[in-house]
């Protein structure tokens, strides 16, 4: 794992933890949008591996899923999981108030850990948390 790599799952962390704070104070259009970071900082560290960076949050959805999901590297609903939450993300961030419910925004954060796993176990472990 490069140390850019480890930065970006270390920002996924960070927002998976922020995520989960959100939903359970029912800031669920917030907390999609946090989701939604984590798995797209996910995916920029997949595509760090293979020294590739994008400025826009759409090259980064295409390339993972050209590099990573069309390849075979990584199971077809990581994908999904990204350009779902990516419009739950919209929806959260730019919608009504109270657009995005309980139970999307519950199903985001889920997403959003088993995508934070997958990259924990396919491009290397993160240290353990420190406890405040």
């Amino acid at each position: 794992m490069t140390e850019d790599q480890q930065d970006l799952l270390e920002m996924a962390r960070e927002n998976l933890a922020v995520a989960r704070l959100l939903v359970d104070g029912k800031f669920f259009g917030i907390a999609a949008s946090r989701a939604y970071y984590v798995m797209f900082y996910v995916a920029e560290a997949f595509l760090e591996g293979e020294e590739m960076s994008f400025s826009k949050h759409s090259a980064v959805i295409a390339a993972f899923g050209r590099e990573f999901v069309h390849k075979g590297k990584v199971p077809v609903e990581f994908h999904r999981f990204l350009t779902e939450t990516q419009e739950l993300r919209f929806t959260g961030d730019y919608g009504a108030p109270h657009a995005v419910s309980e139970e999307q925004a519950r199903l985001a954060v889920d997403r959003a850990r088993q995508f934070l796993d997958l990259g924990e176990r396919l491009i290397g472990r993160l240290p353990p948390e420190e406890k405040v």
